[in-house]
């Protein structure tokens, strides 16, 4: 199957890898502007097809890449996309969790996690696979170990940004600002019912 995202046509794989939606466009134009036409060095955390690691690299050539994904569905789907875009020189995926598989620090770190709660269920994703929709707990689980392996001060060069999705609204921190971001996004999770 296919699915257009930020204006390219991705190969999907439903109920195994999930499929990008046009919310997180917004993701990857926020990413763009904070890039602008400087050459860095972004990781994005839970790659899934790829389509924001491939978009990023099809629209600023100048971005070295390096995708992560658990899944070894989703790194295969995110390699074919990157392929299919002529951007796999730039954009590198590898299987693993969060950061831990990526080397080196970034500039920028983006990343759309899973953040539902397990019990709150959606039936809008029962088509998607469950691990990349839901979370323990509260649901920000993920998103708490990504900013906490952020904030050691290896992996965000300084004055590094990390951008995250989450529900319709796209969050940005710089290095300095994760701590608030933490809070932030326990302000704006859902409690599990």
């Amino acid at each position: 199957m296919e699915a257009t995202f930020a204006d390219l046509q991705l190969v999907t794989a439903p109920r195994r890898v999930f499929t990008p939606r046009p919310a997180t466009e917004k993701l990857v134009d926020r990413a763009l502007e904070l890039a602008d036409t400087r050459p860095l060095r972004v990781a994005d955390v839970g790659t899934g097809t790829g389509a924001i690691a491939v978009a990023l690299a099809v629209k600023a050539p100048q971005l070295e890449i390096w995708a992560s994904d658990t899944s070894a569905d989703a790194v295969e789907l995110a390699r074919a996309n990157a392929e299919l875009h002529d951007v796999s020189d730039r954009v590198r995926v590898v299987q693993g969790d969060l950061l831990d598989p990526l080397p080196g620090a970034f500039d920028l770190i983006v990343a759309n996690l899973p953040y539902l709660p397990e019990s709150l269920h959606d039936a809008r994703y029962d088509a998607e696979p469950p691990e990349a929709v839901y979370a323990p707990g509260d649901g920000l689980v993920h998103y708490r170990r990504l900013l906490n392996a952020c904030e050691d001060g290896k992996l965000v060069i300084p004055g590094g940004v990390v951008v995250l999705q989450f529900h319709l609204k796209v969050l940005v921190a710089n290095c300095w600002e994760l701590k608030a971001l933490r809070a932030r996004l326990d302000r704006l999770q859902p409690v599990a019912a």
